[in-house]
């Protein structure tokens, strides 16, 4: 996803814990007279974040305002004719998201569109991964004519990959694109970690850009109840707790006190033992002071982080913190992972195969890439670290 401010996908959610983001529409007006247009600098990635098509709300846009459109898809250019107001794009976005992108039923944004034919008729309908359910489109909209004609490509099937894993990290390599698909199993599964993460960083400069995301508990499943889970996952009390932290943590005096108060947040929600809170707290304690702050913290994740389940779900948190809601705080990584990796909260086997795990599960695949890209100075002082522990019992 490009840099630059994001949203949510529902900018009715008031809620800075919503997963579901995409970047702020941005608009150019470029040209005089009648031939004045509007640019959308930025449609691919907003379109990208709904998994549709860009021409689909650029001619959209077209359709409610009465103005011819025109894309270049090669060079990622959508244009509207006329001088047109970001924020009445923003808006007519909102209407596109509502009409062709939310499940009419739980309002989640997983959905896919599908065509029907039935006899002469055609139909499309919102299929969608979190509730299961399939919800039809108002046909009486001009741009079902478009879809139709223009209708969404259809996903090639994923291909299983053995014994490889993301390749944007290790040895200096470049960071390329990555797909879904499994870890390595059998044979590679049988090798330590070690040697896996010196093999993954050797060959990552080899791998192709359709290199698979690793699963391992990293990849999200997408199974529609797996989904539905996800989809839930921070409403209700971690929503509130995130919320509550935000609102005080700010007016907190001595930070050591206030993490006790916020233990005891935790625990009168509930959820002193879920894994998801742990994803919250590292989301919501944090300034971009993080560094400084961190050791003050530290007790709350020691006292919290219980399992390996419990350290992936901090990772997570990190990445949202630092890839989404405070971007300035990505240098930081490195040093935010020493902090909770010498206070023995975060396992070297745990982080090493985060590391090289590229996944979609907190964050969209280029921001994963991007922190994970931004540790691995630390992973290089693991890795040399764990050699030096080897020639010493040499």
């Amino acid at each position: 996803m490009a840099s630059g401010p994001t949203v949510n996908i529902r900018r009715d959610v008031d809620d800075k814990f919503y997963r579901y983001r995409m970047p702020l529409l941005t608009t150019k007006i470029e040209g005089k007279g009648n031939g004045i247009k509007t640019v959308v600098p930025n449609m691919a990635d907003v379109a990208r974040a709904l998994s549709r098509p860009p021409t689909y709300p650029t001619k959209f846009f077209g359709c409610e305002l009465g103005a011819q459109t025109s894309f270049d898809e090669k060079n990622e250019r959508y244009i509207v004719n006329g001088a047109h107001d970001a924020n009445r794009l923003r808006e007519l976005l909102d209407q596109f998201i509502d009409k062709f992108v939310l499940c009419k039923s739980c309002k989640n944004p997983e959905t896919d569109l599908i065509i029907i034919k039935s006899g002469r008729n055609e139909e499309i309908i919102r299929d969608c991964k979190a509730c299961g359910e399939r919800t039809d489109i108002d046909m009486r909209h001009k741009l079902t004519t478009f879809i139709l004609k223009n209708p969404p490509v259809k996903s090639k099937s994923k291909k299983r990959h053995v014994g490889t894993a993301a390749a944007n990290v290790g040895g200096g390599a470049s960071p390329t694109e990555s797909g879904e698909g499994d870890d390595a199993g059998g044979a590679a599964g049988a090798e330590s970690d070690d040697e896996l993460t010196k093999k993954i960083k050797a060959e990552a400069a080899d791998l192709n850009p359709e290199a698979t995301i690793a699963d391992e508990g990293w990849a999200a499943d997408t199974s529609p109840e797996a989904v539905k889970q996800r989809m839930k996952a921070l409403e209700g009390p971690y929503s509130v707790l995130g919320k509550w932290v935000e609102e005080n943590r700010d007016e907190a005096e001595d930070r050591k006190a206030f993490a006790i108060e916020v233990f005891k947040k935790v625990q009168d929600l509930g959820i002193e033992k879920k894994h998801k809170a742990v994803s919250v707290l590292m989301q919501a304690l944090f300034s971009n002071e993080a560094v400084t702050e961190i050791r003050d913290y530290l007790p709350i994740f020691k006292k919290m982080v219980t399992s390996e389940r419990h350290q992936k779900a901090l990772l997570g948190g990190l990445e949202r913190l630092c890839g989404i809601i405070k971007p300035d705080l990505v240098p930081a990584v490195p040093k935010l992972l020493m902090e909770l990796y010498q206070a023995d909260i975060l396992e070297e086997e745990v982080i090493t195969q985060w590391g090289t795990h590229v996944s979609k599960k907190y964050v969209d695949k280029e921001t994963s890439k991007k922190v994970r890209k931004a540790s691995e100075p630390f992973l290089k002082w693991l890795e040399e670290a764990e050699d030096d522990d080897d020639d010493d019992d040499d």
